[in-house]
């Protein structure tokens, strides 16, 4: 029973994908603290008002004036520069994290079996023909 399990997490990928998710996790928490902690303070200095989350639009009121309905337009303002930022930030840490891989050597197809094969290739090793 181990042994399949063992042979599961290594045939399909699931370890990686768990250690994915846990390291995504904890990226997730940095930038989200650097989105909070460190740029919207800077961000809020821009915008009239400090209290600019709070913002919304009233529906209904209760007879003592207080607010029975309303909607958060800062709070959905908010979620969404929260998302830019933190979008931005991920794909800049993936963008310099993540290289391309190198080109493959150059190729050509046999002009008689249509296989791909080296560039340099004098005879294909499929089908034996001259390339």
């Amino acid at each position: 029973m181990i042994g399949e399990f063992r042979k599961f997490l290594l045939s399909t990928n699931a370890l990686a994908l768990a250690v994915g998710v846990v390291i995504g996790g904890a990226i997730g928490k940095v930038v989200s603290s650097l989105v909070s902690d460190v740029l919207m303070p800077v961000i809020s200095l821009a915008i009239p008002g400090g209290a600019w989350r709070d913002a919304k639009i009233v529906l209904a009121t209760n007879p003592d004036g207080t607010v029975k309905n309303a909607i958060n337009t800062g709070q959905f303002l908010g979620s969404i520069i929260d998302f830019v930022i933190i979008a931005g930030a991920v794909f800049l840490l993936t963008k310099a994290l993540i290289r391309p891989a190198p080109p493959g050597p150059p190729t050509k197809n046999c002009p008689e079996c249509t296989e791909a094969i080296p560039a340099a290739a004098k005879r294909c090793k499929f089908c034996t023909a001259p390339a």
